[in-house]
């Protein structure tokens, strides 16, 4: 039996724990972390964000090809097989585990390879011959999708979001059940490979948390492309056959189509650590709780990342990550982990920061809010992307920037202007900072100058 000790041993390398782990690295900490699959990287790189959104960028380019007029007038016609989209997906994984890789190797932190389970509190067993003492332990263990007992996984025509990737044939149709934000990207993407899409929303709207003008704006456009949506629905029975996949919904409707997409929910991985042990108990979808410094109910033992659930984001993990190594470090708890920008792939994108109009008016803030449609911005008519819009909400009194939402091409980019005067101090963090600052022209970022001028205008 090999045993090793260390200050700090992280289980999982994907976002968060890479962020743990490379945070414990450079605060000084001897630091492992443990891995199950053969490569670094997680979900995230190998079956999650990468893949996914590599696919997303191969369709919206063949879509643009099929929507330039030039490639039009040559006559040419693009129709691309799953298994062509995906292909650049398998060189740009290689690329992250390569990079990823070298971080642990220049940052002196092995990796051990095997199923990390629990012997107690500062000890876990890698594999029969291998057990790693811990002072601190940091689990980052991801999560999965729920799959509901009854619901078979297994037959040819039925996936989760983790298996449509490895779709190999292109359907006529497809029922998405659950309309959250994984549902609403593949519903995208489907639709924009000219795929009939049902999407069954469980709940009255498509992505309730966020600002309700910016879930209109994605109603529409959905239905516009041709998504069919089901709002309120629950299913009673999924019915794989031979040539297709028939739901069942209480309501008594059936919905009948080529493939399943199961994207209702996901479970932390945590059933194969044996927490038990520790006395940590998760939840029924395998979730973990953890208080502000991600510590769990035993002290030594913190948890980040997608298996403690919302906001279950690559970019939010990452920074848990840090932070649960900070406070292992001792270190001022001065990360800003607050008001965390969501990126939603959709077409067009969605990204936002701050509060909500809903968020506002139950608190009973005095607010405005200034709007810039994309179709009224140079840039976005030269590039033929004028769907969208770039909305600000502000204090009326003081100015402040309180919220930004973006609707339309390169969201999760633009963002990240408002996210920057948002986390200034007051009173560089107001509206007039956009009024007064000088854009380029043309660009997408001069939306704000547009919309800060359009509150502001209704202030008087």
């Amino acid at each position: 039996m090999q045993e090793h000790k260390f200050d700090v041993v992280v289980i999982g390398t994907g976002p968060g724990g890479e962020g743990a782990a490379m945070q414990a690295a450079k605060g000084g900490k001897k630091t492992a972390v443990v891995e199950c699959y053969k490569e670094i990287g997680g979900g995230c790189t190998h079956w999650g964000t990468i893949p996914s959104k590599a696919l997303r960028f191969s369709i919206y380019s063949m879509m643009e090809a099929m929507n330039n007029p030039i490639v039009r007038d040559m006559g040419v016609n693009i129709n691309p097989t799953i298994g062509q989209l995906r292909a650049s997906s398998k060189s740009i994984i290689a690329k992250q585990v390569t990079m990823r890789q070298r971080f642990y190797e220049r940052n002196n932190v092995p990796v051990f390879h095997g199923t990390a389970k629990f012997i107690d509190a500062h000890t876990l067993e890698v594999d029969p011959e291998t057990r790693i003492h811990g002072e601190n332990i940091i689990i980052a263990t991801g999560s999965r999708p729920f799959r509901p007992a009854g619901v078979d996984f297994s037959h040819p025509r039925v996936f989760d979001s983790d298996t449509i990737l490895d779709l190999d044939f292109k359907p006529q149709s497809i029922t998405i059940y659950g309309a959250g934000v994984i549902g609403c990207e593949y519903a995208s993407m489907f639709r924009n490979l000219a795929i009939k899409v049902n999407l069954i929303n469980t709940r009255a709207k498509l992505l309730e948390f966020l600002d309700d003008e910016i879930i209109d704006a994605l109603s529409y456009q959905m239905r516009e492309s041709g998504v069919i949506i089901r709002h309120n629905e629950t299913y009673s029975k999924i019915e794989p056959r031979d040539d297709g996949v028939i739901l069942y919904l209480d309501s008594g409707k059936q919905v009948k189509t080529d493939i399943l997409l199961w994207a209702n929910g996901r479970s932390g991985n945590t059933e194969k650590l044996d927490l038990a042990k520790i006395g940590i108990t998760p939840d029924s979808r395998g979730l973990l709780k953890v208080a502000p410094s991600f510590q769990t109910s035993c002290p030594n033992v913190y948890a980040v990342g997608d298996v403690i659930g919302f906001p279950s984001l690559a970019s939010a993990a990452y920074m848990q990550g840090r932070a649960a190594t900070r406070h292992i470090l001792g270190a001022p708890d001065d990360l800003q982990l607050t008001d965390i920008p969501n990126g939603i792939y959709t077409s067009p994108e969605i990204s936002s920061i701050g509060k909500t109009e809903r968020e506002l008016t139950e608190a009973k803030v005095p607010y405005e809010v200034g709007h810039s449609q994309f179709r009224s911005l140079a840039r976005a008519q030269i590039t033929g992307r004028a769907i969208g819009m770039l909305k600000i909400l502000f204090h009326r009194e003081t100015l402040e920037i309180l919220g930004v939402h973006c609707f339309g091409p390169n969201a999760a980019e633009i963002i990240h202007i408002g996210q920057a005067i948002m986390k200034q101090p007051y009173p560089n963090n107001t509206l007039e900072y956009f009024i007064d600052t000088t854009f380029n022209y043309p660009t997408m970022a001069e939306a704000y100058r547009v919309a800060a001028l359009n509150g502001y205008n209704r202030l008087f």
